[in-house]
């Protein structure tokens, strides 16, 4: 019978082995920590260096023509711009480098840009005749994570450096062809799962109101470039309010459109293949009619002809400008985030406006959501985040993603007992954990989908039942402070139970923080008044003189309806004012 016998020899011989081992682990981690230093590093130098060869081009521009007046363009809406460029009263180069120029002041205290297109300079030249091409000459920003020719699209994570889009998206591609000029790349958070917006290649991204405020996430960068004035109109992705919260946050509007609505090829994702809650592209700018104009620019045949998969519906331009009388039902409170004393106070003001303008208001309940939530989570993770994190395998850890990661990390067995033991204390994280187990087998993906299908059958039948044309209901705001996010995921309640539904659903900004709200903010508890509404009364505190706005929300595929009311209050809100 053979054995090992254990020596002085053979214990010195398997330590010199288990050192050599150790030693050449940290070696590896050591290495691949400098090359992915080095990758950043490299990936900011080209920013710098695009940012000056930009600067270089505006101060030239601005030498050689020094009547163009470049704040009065900036202060143009759409539509005005859009007559002037159609006229030929102004020239693509002009608002280009009007743009351009605010753009680069504001990306020196927001940090909201991640690459300028400098062949956008050369379009602003060569960019064809105006005529039937309604975006002639207008600048567009773009978020980082959706693809134009030669640019990266990172998702705010390393490993996806120096891998730099063969084509351009869908989206950018009939942007183009209808004359628009993109010229800017914006900020996200790491791997775009977060309400702040900071990532280990570019750093943090701060509010254009208060630098110790977020601009909301995942399309942090957008927010903030548009709400500081540097971009008339941007486009974010949404996958649980990553359009909505930051066009709350920086005080513009902005659009979650039903998904497939616009296409979604060239859209990079850093979870491939997940079906539970679908994502969906849209636009942001300073004002409706400008969110309006441009899905109607991009609803065309080039779109359709792009992506067969997009349904072949042009805007329907009746229906938007149409004046007939809505019933509008509202929501104050979804039984999940009581809404700070802003949020609440927005939409019951809005209400008013509505029902002196003639429409009808109705008391809409919703149905239970935190059971529809916690399946929204589990659908998101389905494979307990595996996916998730071999994208993000060793890549350095952002803060706003430290707790996500975390809690991933654990293995299941794991989760599902912390879950257990919190549960009598803390029913909420105790969920939340237990989502983050995943679904566990294909049966129960399957099942989240039948889930998922029912909750939306149902609210479209409660809606019917209510005989409502539209929701009005609170946009999560004001602003957090920088870094809170992730403390409060309860939160995402106001916005992602539209996209687990699939409804379009749009912010308009109507107030801002009083002394009023501040002060009864002192008394605010949470319907549960744990350790997460505690933090949610932290995040939102100090917010006096921020943006607030509302959530306008229709069926699926009635963009222009939703877009119709919010012009609605947009006006309304703008009348009471002078």
């Amino acid at each position: 019978m053979a054995y090992w016998s254990v020596t002085p020899m053979s214990v010195a011989l398997w330590t010199a082995v288990a050192c050599f081992l150790g030693a050449a682990v940290l070696l590896y981690k050591k290495v691949k920590s400098s090359a992915c230093k080095r990758k950043i590093q490299e990936a900011r130098d080209k920013r710098e260096k695009g940012f000056r060869r930009a600067g270089q081009l505006v101060l030239q521009f601005k030498e050689e023509n020094p009547t163009t007046d470049t704040t009065g363009i900036q202060a143009l809406p759409l539509k005005e711009l859009q007559v002037k460029l159609q006229q030929g009263s102004l020239s693509p180069q002009e608002v280009l480098f009007s743009y351009m120029e605010k753009t680069l002041a504001l990306q020196t205290k927001l940090n909201c840009c991640t690459e300028v297109l400098l062949e956008s300079f050369d379009e602003a030249k060569t960019v064809g005749p105006s005529r039937n091409r309604p975006l002639y000459g207008v600048p567009v920003s773009i978020k980082e994570n959706i693809d134009c020719k030669d640019y990266d699209s990172t998702c705010g994570v390393t490993t996806h450096l120096d891998k730099p889009a063969k084509n351009n998206s869908v989206l950018v591609e009939v942007l183009k062809k209808q004359g628009a000029i993109p010229f800017v790349k914006t900020n996200v958070p790491q791997a775009l799962l977060s309400l702040d917006c900071s990532n280990p290649i570019f750093g943090e991204t701060v509010n254009p109101h208060n630098a110790r405020k977020s601009p909301g996430g995942s399309s942090g960068g957008e927010g903030a470039l548009i709400g500081g004035g540097g971009s008339l109109i941007g486009f974010g992705t949404d996958i649980g309010g990553s359009i909505r919260v930051p066009a709350s946050f920086c005080g513009i509007c902005g659009l979650k459109p039903t998904s497939g609505r616009l296409s979604l090829q060239g859209v990079c994702s850093i979870l491939p293949g997940q079906k539970s809650v679908k994502s969906t592209i849209g636009p942001m700018a300073r004002d409706v009619d400008s969110l309006a104009c441009v899905m109607e620019a991009l609803l065309c045949d080039d779109m359709f002809f792009l992506d067969p998969t997009v349904p072949p519906l042009p805007f329907n331009k009746l229906i938007y400008e149409s004046s007939t009388p809505l019933r509008i039902g509202y929501v104050i409170n979804d039984g999940v985030t009581q809404p700070s004393p802003s949020m609440a106070r927005a939409v019951r003001e809005t209400k008013a406006l509505l029902e002196n303008a003639g429409h009808v208001l109705v008391p809409y309940e919703p149905m239970t959501t935190e059971d529809f939530l916690f399946e929204l989570e589990r659908g998101v993770v389905a494979d307990g985040g595996s996916t998730l994190l071999d994208q993000l395998k060793g890549e350095p850890w952002d803060p706003v993603f430290a707790n996500q990661r975390f809690v991933l990390r654990l293995p299941n067995w794991l989760k599902k007992a912390v879950a257990f033991l919190l549960s009598p204390v803390c029913h909420r994280i105790s969920k939340r954990i237990k989502a983050a187990c995943g679904v566990g087998s294909v049966r129960n993906v399957w099942e989240n989908h039948v889930f998922i299908e029912e909750y939306t059958d149902q609210t479209i039948a409660h809606w019917r039942k209510s005989k409502i044309d539209v929701i009005l209901c609170p946009a999560l705001g004001p602003a957090y402070q920088s870094y809170e996010s992730y403390k409060i995921p309860h939160c995402i309640s106001i916005t992602a139970v539209y996209n687990g539904l699939n409804f379009p659903a749009g912010i308009v900004p109507v107030s801002t923080v009083t002394t009023e709200d501040e002060e009864e903010l002192e008394h605010y508890e949470g319907y549960y008044r744990d350790v997460w509404d505690r933090c949610f009364k932290k995040a939102v505190g100090g917010g006096e003189g921020l943006p607030v706005a509302v959530q306008c929300v229709a069926l699926p595929w009635q963009e222009e309806l939703c877009l119709r009311f919010m012009r609605e209050v947009e006006t309304l809100v703008q009348e009471s004012r002078n």
